[in-house]
């Protein structure tokens, strides 16, 4: 499984007609993928450390050297944008704490069981995302 996707073992959510949006179940739902995608993460960390400090080598050769180098400096930046997903899960968790999780951060409304599970850390609507991407692609 590649560490920095969302392709978990658990079924998708079964809405039910008529049920509460962001329910208990739904809650529990979230926080098992959240957590889940949490430790795959902290475990691809542990395996980056083990690697590194395994076949870290004082190679003679200034191109084996630069290589092991050029390798561990991507491996370095991979676990620096994992470290960063960690964080925006742990946030996630803490708002379903708090009983936000699952609302746009903007506007209010509902993120919708589907885009949050795409993107089980979305703090954006739909709307409110496209909106963002065209300011930022403007302003970029």
């Amino acid at each position: 499984m590649n560490s920095s996707t969302t392709e978990f073992t658990l079924k998708p959510y079964v809405e039910v007609e008529g049920e509460e949006y962001m329910n208990e179940a739904q809650l529990q739902h979230f926080t098992n993928i959240l957590n889940k995608w949490k430790s795959d993460l902290m475990q691809e960390v542990d395996r980056t450390v083990h690697h590194m400090q395994d076949d870290a080598a004082n190679f003679p050769d200034p191109n084996d050297r630069a290589t092991q180098e050029s390798e561990f400096s991507l491996e370095l930046r991979t676990r620096d944008r994992e470290r960063r997903l960690i964080k925006k899960i742990e946030e996630s968790i803490k708002n379903i704490e708090a009983g936000d999780y699952g609302y746009c951060e903007t506007c209010g409304v509902e993120i919708g069981i589907r885009r949050l599970e795409a993107r089980p850390t979305a703090t954006l609507c739909i709307d409110c995302k496209t909106l963002d991407e065209i300011r930022e692609k403007q302003m970029g």
